[in-house]
């Protein structure tokens, strides 16, 4: 089966190009560079030192033997994408090709803007190319749990049952985003569902809760083919970020009273959970959503947990409590269904204190990296 990885240069795209690629799959990676350009543009960068990608993909040939043609596109540009489609006629696309970071876009109305814009317009190019030209091919769309919010009741999975008025039906679930990263996420699923209601199009969305990890059996290989790993305040996600706190003896940046409660996985589960995707595909017509995450956490729990391992690892940590810059609960109700990937076959690597000791110890081995005046948070929601 022939798999486009589109934003195969980044955290996720790059561990599945590679996992998908040792189990036999032709994959290309479709790319525009713009998350580098990014990290330059606010002076922040990766814990890890990532090559090129030209140098990764080389570097993985050498190692396995397998091709990975790379196409150097903005999907925002329509003309471009097609061409790159026509030249790898895909059988599935995973698309984690979008600005994936809410602080990012909250920092301006140009950032704002431009999520919409890359997200959105993106999105809506990738399905104009499969409506015209490549109708059966199998759009995986890297979504995010964010899109619900926190409801007071159990989040299900893309779809509720309701009944009103002596009346039953099965609609979309309510979606309450909590940036304008999260609404054009939800943006995306509305596109996506109709094109596959209107036009027969097949499609999952993967409502990915907050990844943590860096090394995958492909990616720690080699040191080139090491993954990016983001500690900063505005791409670092909430255990990685504390680990590499932990490992410079920085206290934990926990926001407000860290009752936050979202779904967690493994990087190693995020790159199982795409190729069940691909290996069962969604149906013509059909817009199937898997919410993907193993477990559920808060904030202070995640901050407890590091702190406890990196004191068994002789690192005297302390947790902060700062004001959070973010509009959420921070106490709140959060039962989320996670049921469908399981039953697909996804058998989760969950948190564990082994888990949380090799992420320290990766922590320190890259710890000279580490620009201390990125770590605190600098863009509020309310300006």
């Amino acid at each position: 089966m022939k798999v486009l990885i589109i934003g195969g240069d980044g955290y996720c795209g790059w561990a599945t190009a590679l996992h998908l690629s040792s189990k036999g799959y032709e994959v290309a990676i479709l790319d525009s560079y713009v998350r580098r350009l990014w990290d330059l543009q606010l002076g922040v960068s990766t814990l890890t030192p990532i090559a090129q990608l030209e140098q990764r993909v080389d570097r993985w040939k050498g190692l396995s033997g397998k091709d990975i043609p790379v196409f150097v596109c903005d999907i925002t540009q329509y003309e471009a994408l097609i061409s790159s489609l026509r030249r790898f006629p895909p059988d599935a696309i995973v698309h984690f090709g979008e600005q994936r970071s809410a602080p990012y876009s909250m920092i301006s109305r140009d950032h704002a803007v431009m999520t919409q814009v890359n997200n959105v317009v993106g999105t809506l190019n990738i399905l104009y190319a499969l409506k015209e030209e490549f109708p059966d091919c199998h759009l995986v769309k890297l979504g995010t749990m964010g899109e619900y919010g926190t409801p007071n009741i159990d989040i299900e999975e893309g779809y509720i049952t309701i009944e009103h008025n002596g009346r039953k039906d099965t609609l979309p679930y309510p979606k309450q985003p909590g940036s304008m990263y999260h609404l054009s996420k939800v943006h995306d699923s509305h596109n996506i569902h109709f094109a596959c209601r209107v036009w027969g199009l097949r499609a999952t969305d993967l409502n990915q809760g907050v990844v943590y990890g860096v090394l995958t059996d492909e990616t720690g290989m080699d040191e080139v083919l090491i993954n990016r790993l983001d500690y900063d305040g505005v791409f670092g996600t909430a255990l990685n970020r504390f680990c590499i706190q932990a490992a410079v003896g920085h206290p934990l940046t926990v926001y407000g009273k860290g009752g936050q409660t979202r779904g967690f996985l493994d990087i190693r589960d995020t790159v199982r959970c795409v190729e069940l995707a691909i290996a069962h595909p969604a149906e013509p017509g059909q817009f199937r959503v898997l919410n993907q995450f193993t477990e559920q956490f808060s904030v202070e729990q995640l901050a407890l947990l590091v702190q406890k391992a990196a004191a068994a690892m002789g690192l005297k940590v302390e947790v902060n409590y700062l004001e959070n810059p973010r509009v959420e609960l921070e106490e709140h109700y959060f039962n989320a269904k996670n049921t469908k990937l399981l039953d697909l076959g996804l058998q989760p690597h969950y948190l564990s204190d082994s888990l949380l000791d090799s992420l320290l110890n990766f922590a320190l081995k890259y710890k000279d990296r580490v620009d201390v005046k990125q770590i605190l948070p600098r863009v509020k929601w309310k300006g």
